[in-house]
């Protein structure tokens, strides 16, 4: 209990203004690497809609093409105390969502941020750079509409090779200063933005994405 208070005054910083989710055109789905865009028969870009933004799975087979990063560019991230989203997913009750790299494991949607000048190595300090929600939080991919809220002060937010922000929580509030993309990622628990796939035809859509 002690360590988590103390890790919530760390993080209480300036700058507690909402941030608001940018238009579709702002987002992106990835990641790109080296020029290498992992969301294999993808846009680039999610479809402008009412509400937000919307793109459709990929479905029958690993073939097809699978999603793993949708983000956008934020500003500081710090004195933020939570993400909360709303989304809906459109499918027949029967679809299954399939990770692309684990098949035999349900797949999943959570949230994600990275800091700036990441090489995607996850080697020495670089593996303090990108950030996913604890698993707790963590949803599995389901037709209907649904909602999760992450708090920037739960010490389980998990580093790329494992651990905890509440261990290393000075790397943490430096990837919260600096970030350089932020967002939903699409996988399983075995690896969060590895991919997923539909068996049939599915929507997602985003209603709303809440950064206070």
């Amino acid at each position: 209990m002690k360590k988590t208070i103390a890790f919530a005054s760390l993080l209480a910083l300036v700058g507690s203004a909402a941030l608001a989710a940018p238009p579709a055109s702002d987002w992106t789905i990835g990641p790109l690497i080296r020029g290498k865009n992992y969301s294999v028969g993808m846009p680039l870009k999610p479809d402008p809609i009412r509400s937000g933004w919307a793109f459709d799975f990929p479905y029958h087979t690993r073939a097809a093409g699978h999603v793993h990063y949708v983000t956008f560019r934020p500003d500081t991230l710090a004195g933020k105390s939570r993400i909360t989203v709303r989304y809906r997913v459109d499918a027949a009750r029967n679809t299954r969502f399939v990770p692309q790299e684990a098949a035999h494991l349900p797949g999943t949607v959570s949230l994600f941020f990275q800091r700036r000048g990441d090489t995607w190595t996850a080697r020495g300090r670089y593996n303090f750079y990108r950030w996913y929600a604890p698993d707790h939080t963590v949803q599995e991919i389901s037709p209907g509409v649904h909602e999760m809220t992450v708090r920037f002060d739960d010490p389980l937010w998990t580093p790329v090779m494992g651990g905890a922000s509440g261990d290393h929580q000075q790397s943490f509030r430096a990837a919260l200063a600096d970030p350089i993309q932020i967002g939903l990622v699409f996988g399983s628990r075995a690896g969060r933005g590895h991919g997923v796939f539909a068996t049939a035809p599915a929507r997602f859509e985003l209603l709303s994405f809440d950064v206070r």
